[in-house]
């Protein structure tokens, strides 16, 4: 199903009738989650939310393995809040996958299908079908010390599909592999996920991974839904501080007026849309260039006197960190920033165009 199929099973499917209907209600101590969920079948919703914001909790709830103190939890209409969750079509990929130690990657993913009350022989010609699917028929035997990151995840995967669940649960499934890894194992398991003709619910605090992996994003901060939408929508509009920083943009809130926006306990932005009220304005820090000295005859309408906070090298790329009208992130080379003689305590000129500022309704 492609992704244009996806969003147009989402806005006609009945709600409750089929694929995912939940409101998360978990009291623990002081802390409330309050989250629904929706899904259509072949939806990968992602839930995204800094440490502590309640997105293992919701995922715990969905499988079972964490009680509901309120809500609902349906799938295909079915009430899944009053099934014990080894009665429940829901394969869950941990963590760290969970592979049992003494069992060969074969007999791991037949483990599920036994469960399910397959017969031996069946369930090991099933579970080889999902190796070879998988891309592991040569490493069957093999037991889980033998198999690369990318190989046990693989499996756990495949133990996972074989029992065919209506509901896919991934807790951070690509957190335990090195970057290379990563990379070949993100694009190989977006691939199975887009066969999956169920719903899958992906945990991440990876913005990339949420970005390749799923259609529908939700997220998560202080046990509540903040924001939620398509990854494009939530990349070019973010609603909070944290999701601004997930994908990389100076954000800031304030009231419009035609192209001026005044910023909450800050200066005046100016910008290429024309709105009336309250607003939010980003920018990348690319789009900020950095003066030692006020520059003359620069056609950017947004000047802004700064200092030097913190400086962080990736590569030949340098970020830094601004205090001043507003706080800034901006980035530039490692040249430019030799250049202007850049440290925590130097003072800049920062400049930003209209043309690459973006307002939107708050």
């Amino acid at each position: 199903m492609t992704h244009t199929e996806k969003m147009r099973h989402r806005a006609t499917a009945t709600p409750g009738s089929e694929g995912l209907d939940a409101r998360l209600v978990v009291q623990r101590g002081s802390f409330r989650l309050d989250v629904a969920l929706t899904a259509a079948p072949g939806d990968v919703v992602a839930l995204l939310g800094p440490n502590g914001a309640g997105k293992t909790t919701a995922l715990r709830a969905l499988a079972g393995l964490t009680p509901l103190t309120g809500g609902h939890l349906r799938l295909d209409g079915t009430e899944l809040d009053r099934m014990p969750p080894e009665s429940r079509p829901v394969g869950v990929v941990f963590q760290d996958y969970l592979l049992f130690p003494h069992l060969s990657a074969l007999d791991n993913v037949a483990f599920g299908l036994r469960c399910h009350g397959a017969p031996k022989a069946e369930a090991r010609a099933q579970a080889a079908e999902w190796l070879d699917h998988m891309g592991l028929a040569d490493h069957a035997g093999s037991k889980p010390r033998r198999l690369s990151g990318g190989q046990a995840q693989r499996v756990a995967l495949a133990r996972a599909l074989a029992t065919r669940p209506r509901l896919l649960l991934l807790d951070e499934p690509l957190a335990a592999l090195d970057a290379r890894t990563r990379l070949e194992v993100r694009a190989r398991l977006r691939r199975h996920l887009a066969e999956f003709e169920a719903v899958a619910v992906l945990v991440t605090h990876d913005p990339l991974d949420a970005m390749v992996l799923a259609d529908h994003l939700v997220v998560i901060e202080d046990g509540r839904v903040v924001q939620e939408g398509a990854p494009p929508d939530i990349a070019r509009h973010p609603r909070t501080d944290y999701i601004a920083h997930l994908v990389g943009l100076n954000l800031y809130r304030g009231e419009a007026e035609g192209h001026t926006v005044r910023v909450d306990r800050g200066p005046e932005v100016t910008t290429t849309e024309e709105l009336t009220g309250p607003v939010f304005v980003a920018f990348p820090p690319s789009a900020v260039t950095l003066y030692r000295d006020r520059p003359t005859g620069s056609s950017a309408r947004n000047l802004w006197h700064c200092e030097v906070t913190g400086l962080e090298t990736n590569g030949d790329q340098v970020r830094a960190d601004l205090t001043g009208p507003l706080r800034l992130a901006a980035d530039l080379t490692t040249v430019a920033a030799t250049e202007l003689e850049l440290h925590p305590g130097a003072t800049v000129w920062a400049a930003v165009k209209a043309a690459q500022t973006h307002a939107y309704p708050a």
